[in-house]
Parts: structure tokens; C-alpha cells; sequence
């Protein structure tokens, strides 16, 4: 709900431009990505994911509606990283919650059906706000205060629903162990292919603010990231199960390679 219409809301501020979009983007985003490998570490030292994750969801939960109150690209700058932050708490423990919840053998299929949910939110939101928009004469401000509501319920879920395997703690904090185990791997390597590849990958609010650009109404801007994300599902758990029956690795160059294509 929030995301889809962001790009447009943060243009409509005073003095905001597409280098002010990406400022905010590439530095909330940075920051998120930095901090996850931090949240990863302490969910492994004290061995209670489902705290973490709730850290995580609450402080984003809490600062979207803030976006409401934005009167400048600074106030949406502080609140994104705010946001992103929570991202980055939650991230790590919630993939290693997911990944001790499975088996090895479908964990390919678990991470499907996790993505593809996630997506469905990615898809319905969007379709909410802009319904909202074009029939209720809701404005973007109003969009955000109310993506409260669902993230609330989905607090709630975790807290009652969700379950938890608790290992002994470790009880050691330490930022760089095994790294170089690590590192002498295959890994490495991985990590070379992923940062060459976001390096050259766009972010997907340059879309919606183009979108506006080629006469789509704003109201209708939200669509669009709707069906962005409506690829994204179809694709997440057959993309997980071919991952389990021919291997990670060929799946993953396959979605490299579609990719590339399309540029």
C-alpha cells in the first residue's frame, strides 16, 4: 500500500526530483542491507529468532504511517531508513525461523510459498490503495495511516501463531567468525555474481515515478506496481520447487539470464 505510491507522493514535495528519489532509495537501502548480517548474528547468539522478528516488523509498522506527516524529502528520507531499518532486523532471523521449520528437501518450496505470500500483499495492497483513491477520494496521506491496520494484524499473528525451535545460546559475540571459512568457498564467488548484478539491477520506485511520466493517473500508478508483483508470484513457488529438483544453482542462472534479456 505504502510502496506503490511513495515515488509519486515523495516527487509532490517541495523541491524533490528523481536524484532526490534516489538518494532516498540507495541510502535506506544500504543501510538496510548492512545492518541484516548484525540482526543475523545476534538471532544466532542468543538462539530467539521470533523476538527479533517482532523488532523488526513493530519498528516498521510503526514509522510508514509517519509518512503521512512528510513535509519534506528529509522527513521521508529519516522515515524510509526508519522502515528499512526494521527490514533489516527482522530479515535474517525470519529466513533462518523459516529455514529451521523445514527440511532440507523442501526448503526450496518452503521459501516459494514464503515469497509467493509475501508477494500477494505486494499485489493486494496496491490494489487497495489505488480502489481507495479513485472511488473513495482517499489521498496518499490517508493511505498511509491506514497501512497500520494490516500491519497491526500481522503482529499479532506472529505473536500468537508462530512458533519457534529455541536453541542453546551461544552466548559469543563475535562479528567476523568464520568469515574466512567462508570466504574460501564458493560463496565468495556468489557474492561477486549478486553485487555485480545489483550494481546494474534498478529500483522498482524509477518505474512507478515513470509510469506518471508516460500520462498512467495517479491514482493508477499503484496498478502498476500490482502487476510488477503479480509476475513476481506466479513464478515463486515453481521457481522454488525446479530449485529442489535440478539444483539452486541452474535456477538461479536462469533468473539471471531472464534478467539480462530483458535489457
Amino acid at each position: 500500500m505504502c510502496f506503490s505510491i511513495l515515488p509519486d507522493f515523495l516527487l509532490g514535495l517541495p523541491r524533490a526530483t528523481l536524484a532526490t528519489l534516489g538518494i532516498v532509495e540507495g541510502l535506506a537501502e544500504a543501510l538496510s542491507y548492512g545492518l541484516r548480517s548484525v540482526s543475523g548474528i545476534f538471532s544466532d547468539m542468543f538462539r530467539r529468532r521470533k523476538v527479533i522478528v517482532l523488532l523488526g516488523y513493530g519498528l516498521s509498522t510503526l514509522v510508514k504511517p509517519l509518512f503521512s506527516t512528510a513535509q519534506t524529502s528529509l522527513d521521508v528520507l529519516i522515515i524510509r531508513i526508519g522502515d528499512r531499518v526494521g527490514k533489516a532486523i527482522r530479515t535474517s532471523p525470519r529466513d533462518a525461523l523459516l529455514s529451521e521449520s523445514v527440511s532440507e528437501k523442501r526448503m526450496g518450496a518452503a521459501f516459494g510459498l514464503h515469497r509467493t505470500l509475501d508477494q500477494i500483499g505486494a499485489i493486494l495492497g496496491p490494489v487497495i490503495a489505488s480502489t481507495l483513491m479513485l472511488f473513495f477520494g482517499f489521498t496518499a496521506r490517508d493511505i498511509f495511516w491506514l497501512s497500520f491496520i494490516p500491519e497491526s494484524i500481522a503482529l499479532l499473528i506472529i505473536l500468537v501463531f508462530v512458533k519457534e525451535r529455541i536453541g542453546k545460546p551461544s552466548g559469543e559475540l563475535k562479528l567476523l567468525r568464520g568469515v574466512e571459512t567462508v570466504l574460501k568457498g564458493r560463496f565468495s564467488s556468489l557474492l561477486i555474481v549478486v553485487g555485480l548484478f545489483s550494481l546494474g539491477a534498478y529500483n522498482f520506485s524509477f518505474i512507478l515515478a515513470r509510469a506518471e511520466g508516460i500520462g498512467v493517473a495517479k491514482p493508477l500508478i499503484s496498478i502498476v506496481y500490482a502487476v510488477i508483483n503479480l509476475a513476481h508470484t506466479a513464478i515463486a513457488i515453481p521457481g522454488g520447487l525446479l530449485s529442489d529438483k535440478i539444483g539452486r544453482e541452474r535456477v538461479l542462472v536462469m533468473g539471471y539470464g531472464v534478467f539480462l534479456l530483458q535489457h
